[in-house]
């Protein structure tokens, strides 16, 4: 079971970047989420995805700039991050939350499964 995150980079603020996360080992027919830790903070919830789709929940400071999407077919979850700011500097994590009940998918303990994570770099 691994979670292969990447797509990170530096970017100049208002830019975009486009996180993915491949899923091997097993199919995950569960939630997907991004979570995201800057230097001296808690990991923190950024956006999450129910298997089919249909479900998407979003922190309400990316609300309107990031979109969380998946390919099941590919295993592979995405985060398309637009209008980019210097707050958004962090190492981002893909995880996986083994419940098909989209009600507590915001809690970093909820989540069975991490990728490596992903930094972002947004300068002023």
């Amino acid at each position: 079971v691994q979670l292969q995150a990447s797509g990170g980079g530096l970017v100049q603020a208002g830019g975009s970047l486009r996180l993915s996360c491949a899923a091997s080992g097993r199919t995950f027919r569960y939630i997907m989420g991004w979570f995201r830790q800057a230097p001296g903070k808690e990991r923190e919830f950024v956006a999450a995805i129910n298997w089919s789709g249909g479900q998407t929940d979003y922190a309400d400071s990316v609300k309107g700039r990031f979109t969380i999407s998946r390919d099941n077919a590919k295993n592979t979850v995405y985060l398309q991050m637009n209008s980019l700011k210097p707050e958004d500097t962090a190492v981002y994590y893909c995880a996986v939350h083994e419940s098909n009940y989209f009600g507590n998918h915001r809690i970093v303990s909820n989540y069975d499964y991490w990728g490596q994570g992903t930094l972002v770099t947004v300068s002023s």
